[in-house]
């Protein structure tokens, strides 16, 4: 691909949190205050209760409109860092974090380009569903990653299993509704073009500019995050969706969903 893809990809979220949905994200504060981590899945919230919070700083790799950061900060946490490429998403974010009054700051930023003024800053690093598909070099963003936690820093990834990439969504060319667990896919294609939107945030389809987005395996992210120091302490895989793709096939012992928990050492 010759195009920049971390340019088109900020270009293009930037265009689509301009078009997002009338309301969206407003339930943020509301949410915070009146629930105990919401944003997360239960079995991650059951991951996180377990962690001693107080005095811990956070980080959010791809942290998208900040409530998953806020939420975590609320709950105990000393302070947190948000990282986003698209300015406007981190622009929301940071208005959230001030009404919240809540110590969190959201930084607008490439972060496969961030220095040396966040090496061992944090406690324990998160990333949700979403985020590893917007890098084409696995190992370069763990490097980063890694280099942001403390020694003995952990980090969690809730993430969609990388077997959905194999599947058709509804709509989609290649799905058979009378198949729908079909695999129209290689588990090992890597770079897909997109420009038809973000859904999700627009409520539309509409010609966008390009979202360019790679597919990695199990394999291909643990070996990354093992290759910069990151040892994997557990491993979960789920038969329910994360993603709002493959509702259809919840709870049909196929992978959908996965957290992945590593620690500095």
């Amino acid at each position: 691909m010759s195009m920049n893809y971390i340019r088109s990809n900020k270009e293009a979220w930037e265009e689509a949190f301009e078009n997002r949905q009338e309301g969206w994200g407003e339930d943020i504060v509301s949410r915070v205050k009146g629930e105990h981590l919401p944003f997360f899945e239960q079995e991650m919230v059951a991951i996180l209760d377990r962690l001693t919070l107080k005095g811990a700083q956070v980080a959010q790799f791809c942290c998208n409109n900040g409530r998953e950061l806020l939420s975590l900060v609320h709950a105990g946490a000393a302070g947190g860092t948000g990282f986003d490429i698209a300015e406007n998403q981190i622009a929301f974010a940071n208005s959230r974090a001030r009404e919240l009054e809540c110590p969190c700051r959201f930084i607008a930023a490439n972060i496969l380009d961030l220095g040396d003024e966040y090496t061992e800053c944090f406690d324990l690093a998160i990333i949700t569903i979403g985020a590893l598909c917007w890098f084409k070099d696995l190992p370069t963003f763990f490097a980063v990653v890694s280099r942001s936690l403390k020694k003995g820093g952990k980090l969690i990834i809730n993430e969609q299993h990388p077997v959905t990439n194999m599947l058709g969504a509804p709509g989609e060319p290649g799905y058979e509704e009378s198949r729908p667990a079909s695999c129209v896919h290689s588990y090992f294609d890597k770079e897909w073009i997109e420009e038809d939107g973000m859904y999700y945030l627009t409520g539309k389809s509409y010609k966008s500019k390009p979202f360019i987005n790679y597919t990695h395996s199990l394999s291909e992210i643990i070996g990354s995050m093992c290759a910069k120091g990151l040892v994997i302490t557990d491993l979960k895989e789920f038969d329910y969706d994360i993603s709002g793709m493959f509702a259809h096939l919840d709870r049909k012992g196929i992978p959908l969903s996965c957290i992945i928990q590593a620690e500095k050492r």
